[in-house]
């Protein structure tokens, strides 16, 4: 039976795919542990691992020396707890998601010469794998770029790895609106503020005969929703504003527009239901990565791309009104975005890994 072990960072973004991996193989009858740090296994829960392994992992600033020191120790001491398991449990490979805590398994897999492959979400390879990408037997990516790409690393386009309920949801076909525009705005309730506030704004610029056929549905932050509901209630528009929605999937099958922010997940689940989209890319995401994913869609005319330094409530009401008043674009947009999705990405991913056993 073979065994897999996954190394992956503490957030959602890089423990969906190796979620999605690790219950491919697992029915399959692969023995599976997951190695991470105390914040990515409060996020593990539904990783079908056993065992899960805490390791000390830290990133390392070179503007920040004192902090930078005590990182490296931190990492050192994550290092010889993931080759310590490795010699033990004795995985036939070791494929890492990114993020700092993926470091110390990558490290020690590459040292003790346990075949190694890594999964990269976004269209820029992040700094924890451009460490190990060239000596990984392959680099498997959620888009077609790759920026940051060593020279020499063997790249594999799969996809990204999307939910079941998402696959279960996609609509047939995109119909453009008739009377009723349905728009979804996501991306708004963990710190999106700019998202959270602009958009009500915009849409309440819009004139009368617009604003009436919208249908919002908008994930906002805690702090903005009474000012949120409030300027919709003003401006006539049907708004549906909530911090969380279980049931992303059924709103996102129904949109007829998108508003988001473009990590790779939100990129690769709007492509996946084909829908036409306006991104609003993350400024401060590292390596501008958010941007890079952006184009995917942008570059086949199916999004638009709102920077946040443009992205002001007159920007954001021309941009509704260009696209919204315009049923050709909304249903050439669609039908370009679902040419990039890739609805086999966890299946492309585990035959990639099996590939090298």
């Amino acid at each position: 039976m073979p065994k897999l072990l996954l190394a992956a960072g503490g957030t959602g973004g890089h423990m969906f795919p190796a979620q999605a991996l690790a219950e491919r193989l697992k029915s399959e009858g692969w023995d599976i542990a997951l190695m991470t740090d105390a914040r990515g296994l409060k996020h593990a829960g539904k990783i079908p691992a056993d065992p899960r392994i805490e390791v000390e992992a830290a990133s390392i600033s070179p503007r920040r020396p004192i902090q930078a020191l005590g990182g490296a120790l931190r990492l050192t001491r994550g290092i010889k707890t993931a080759k310590k398991f490795l010699r033990n449990w004795k995985p036939d490979i070791v494929v890492g998601f990114g993020g700092y805590p993926a470091f110390p398994a990558m490290r020690a897999a590459q040292m003790i010469g346990v075949p190694t492959v890594i999964h990269e979400q976004n269209a820029v390879l992040g700094r924890v794998n451009r460490v190990f990408a060239a000596k990984a037997k392959a680099v498997a990516s959620g888009f077609e770029r790759l920026d940051r790409l060593p020279q020499g690393a063997n790249h594999v386009v799969v996809g990204n790895p999307l939910r079941a309920q998402l696959h279960a949801a996609v609509p047939k076909s995109y119909s453009p609106p008739r009377k009723t525009i349905n728009l979804l705005i996501i991306g708004g309730s963990l710190g999106a503020r700019i998202i959270s506030e602009v958009v009500p704004r915009a849409i309440a610029e819009l004139d009368a005969e617009l604003r009436t056929r919208l249908s919002v549905v908008q994930q906002t932050r805690q702090e903005n929703l009474e000012d949120a509901r409030l300027i919709y209630m003003e401006a006539g528009v049907s708004a549906i504003c909530e911090p969380f929605f279980t049931d992303i999937q059924d709103h996102l099958a129904k949109a007829h527009l998108v508003i988001a922010r473009a990590g790779a997940s939100s990129v690769s689940e709007i492509a996946l239901m084909g829908k036409p989209a306006i991104f609003v890319p993350l400024a401060i995401a590292m390596d501008d990565h958010q941007t890079a994913n952006a184009i995917a869609l942008n570059g086949l005319n199916a999004a638009d791309i709102l920077p946040e330094s443009e992205f002001t409530p007159d920007a954001l009401k021309t941009s509704l009104e260009r696209r919204l008043n315009d049923s050709i674009w909304l249903k050439d947009a669609a039908n370009a975005a679902r040419t990039a999705a890739r609805p086999a990405a966890t299946q492309d991913l585990a035959d990639l890994v099996k590939s090298f056993l």
